[in-house]
């Protein structure tokens, strides 16, 4: 007898040492190691909002006294939300799809997870076309938006700080007071009114006409979209065929790229800060930038404004966080992710804010006009105040082509895990025969979501793409968090969730109590808080003072209406075609409980795990009900 047990024993632990050199799952594939997860989770929550949105929020919402409610944020909302996505893709293994076998009635939730990332890559794709357009740019003696002396410039065109930088001028040239000369010659006395591409109505600088006359090609609105921009849309078929190459062999390969997407961008953030506060006026900048304001802790848009932030910036309810926990093995200590990933979110934000503001400081001493005049956020610090920051550096192309590379890994991590959401989310749904089929999937989504964006590079574009992010990506985002958190909080249960996420993990949840109150309590209200915020504080579209027509409006509020109302629209169909035995109250009850395909996706936990909800005096699925004296064997480790 003893001799059977040593040799289950040594069985049994052949098996785990099998499983963790191979897939616990062979048709979706796992994480080689959670590293990986841990690195796809960072890229993906390190996005272009920690660079481009956080500094200006930071600074405009009471500086470093805008840290206090941030944290609290961080603490209250966003890593208890965090820590659900993570949970139920883990113990499923499903993507933003399947994993609502938790509650299939509201499938149509999953459904809108799925949109939301598919609009948001979509529309991105240009974003990284952008970033490519300048990075190639950048390869050059004279960086071009650095003079007002190029075709594409106006009589508009204004060059900040040139007559004041003497032996700061990045390029080193000795001629620069005649390129002063000559752009003031081109300055006409009705400068101030002069016209960029029909659009701009004032003075300019010489990155703004270099983004918008060049870059952009800009029309003058979506009554004329100008057709294609040749340059930019080189950019963007090179981008996207980049991001093909690297989901090609799933999380296999973004598993690897990630290595270097994400560990990059803080070595060149690491060094843009060294330099920064090596310049002059860089110490001002951060003051500015952290100088607390201990009022704004009074006013409602300063707190309204740091749980945004999180939310939007940790990216719950694109179903991502979801999909990439699905990859990992069910075992995975998943609770050092789900604390650390949002900490190190978080840290780089303020990371980010001092590397912009010491540059930003820098910028302002040059120029001799003060740090409010400059500070800009979103593309306009990416495409606008930095590039003219970096003129006025040595060296400016190399630091041009470290900025423009370090945005390049940035949105590539971002586009990896948005897109890996949408063909996961597909695979998952298709016949067995389908599954394996990786690649294919991959080529046809990646094609169709490629022609999806190609108006972004038409001459009119950009009002597009503004139009689109600004009402189709974070209101819906926000609806679908709040079903998700009260489904789990209420309907399936926080305290069986977290019994879950100590079967996999093998110990007990630290603050387990405290994360049950909150899923059930202080994040659904938090989350309805915020969507209140965000219709109260909420301004119609504005972009270049064009006023898009009521149609584009009305049209863009439909698409993230559409992103909603799938909730509804499934469950009508689930009571009417899935679900048709007994009354509607049966029907409903029954949608609202977990189906029979819920649970761990793979044996032997799948066994494990309903065997124990039936000693338990639960309800398990029929094959279950008398499991067979082999699973016996295995899970109780009896020999026979």
């Amino acid at each position: 007898m003893a001799g059977g047990n040593d040799s289950d024993t040594s069985s049994e632990k052949q098996v785990m040492e099998s499983s963790k050199r191979c897939d616990e799952n062979e048709s979706r594939g796992n994480w080689t190691n959670s590293i990986d997860f841990f690195l796809s989770c960072v890229g993906y929550a390190v996005g272009l909002g920690n660079i481009w949105r956080f500094p200006y929020i930071c600074f405009t919402s009471g500086g470093g006294a805008f840290l206090i409610p941030y944290l609290i944020a961080l603490a209250v909302c966003g890593l208890p939300l965090f820590f659900l996505e993570v949970a139920i893709g883990q113990f499923s293994g499903s993507g933003g799809i399947l994993v609502w076998n938790i509650s299939p009635i509201l499938r149509g939730v999953g459904f809108g997870m799925v949109m939301v990332p598919t609009i948001y890559c979509t529309i991105y794709n240009v974003v990284m076309a952008y970033i490519l357009f300048y990075l190639a740019m950048s390869f050059t003696k004279l960086l071009p938006w650095e003079t007002c002396l190029n075709p594409w410039n106006t009589a508009a065109c204004l060059q900040r700080g040139y007559d004041l930088l003497g032996s700061h001028n990045m390029s080193g040239e000795s001629n620069q007071s005649q390129l002063v000369d000559a752009m003031m010659d081109n300055i006409t006395a009705d400068a101030g009114t002069a016209n960029i591409s029909g659009v701009v109505t004032r003075s300019s600088s010489a990155t703004e006409e270099f983004f918008y006359n060049f870059v952009l090609e800009i029309s003058e609105g979506l009554h004329d979209l100008g057709g294609f921009h040749w340059k930019l849309l080189l950019a963007y078929c090179i981008g996207c065929f980049i991001v093909l190459v690297c989901l090609s062999k799933g999380v296999k390969s973004t598993g690897k790229v990630v290595y270097f997407t994400v560990t990059f961008p803080y070595l060149i953030l690491l060094i843009l800060l060294v330099r920064g506060v090596t310049l002059p006026g860089a110490l001002n900048g951060i003051k500015f930038y952290l100088c607390p304001k201990w009022e704004a802790l009074l006013e409602f848009k300063v707190w309204g404004l740091a749980f945004v932030q999180i939310f939007y910036s940790l990216g719950q309810g694109w179903g991502a966080v979801v999909t990439m926990a699905s990859y990992n093995r069910f075992h995975n200590n998943m609770l050092i992710e789900c604390y650390l990933v949002p900490v190190v979110n978080s840290a780089t934000s303020l990371l980010a804010g001092f590397v912009v503001f010491s540059v930003l400081g820098y910028m302002a001493e040059v120029a001799q006009v003060d740090i409010k005049d400059i500070v800009a956020d979103g593309p306009g610090l990416a495409f606008m105040a930095y590039p003219e920051a970096i003129t006025h550096m040595a060296l400016s192309p190399l630091w041009s082509i470290l900025f423009f590379f370090m945005l390049l890994t940035v949105v590539l991590d971002s586009q990896f895990v948005g897109m890996e959401t949408v063909i996961t989310s597909f695979r998952d749904i298709l016949p067995a025969r389908y599954q394996k089929r990786h690649l294919l999937i991959t080529v046809i989504i990646s094609g169709l979501m490629f022609v999806l964006g190609l108006v972004f590079t038409s001459r009119g574009g950009s009002y597009i793409f503004i139009l689109i992010d600004w009402y189709c990506v974070g209101l819906p985002a926000m609806c679908l968090s709040i079903v998700e958190a009260l489904v789990v909080g209420w309907i399936y249960g926080a305290d069986r969730l977290l019994d879950e996420v100590t079967l996999m993990v093998g110990k007990p949840v630290f603050g387990r109590s405290v994360l049950a109150v909150m899923w059930k309590f202080i994040v659904p209200a938090i989350l309805f808080f915020i969507l209140a915020f965000t219709f109260i504080t909420h301004e119609p579209v504005t972009y270049l003072n064009y006023d898009y027509p009521r149609w584009s409006i009305a049209a863009a509020w439909t698409l993230a209406a559409m992103t909603i109302l799938l909730i509804p629209m499934y469950a009508v169909y689930y009571l009417t075609r899935v679900d048709r035995k007994g009354s509607l109250w049966q029907r409903l009850r029954r949608g609202l409980q977990p189906s029979k395909e819920w649970g761990p996706a793979v044996e032997p936990y799948r066994s494990d795990y309903w065997h124990q909800r039936l000693a338990q005096g639960h309800v398990a699925p029929p094959e279950y009900m008398e499991p067979n004296e082999q699973k016996m064997q295995f899970l109780n480790n009896k020999p026979e």
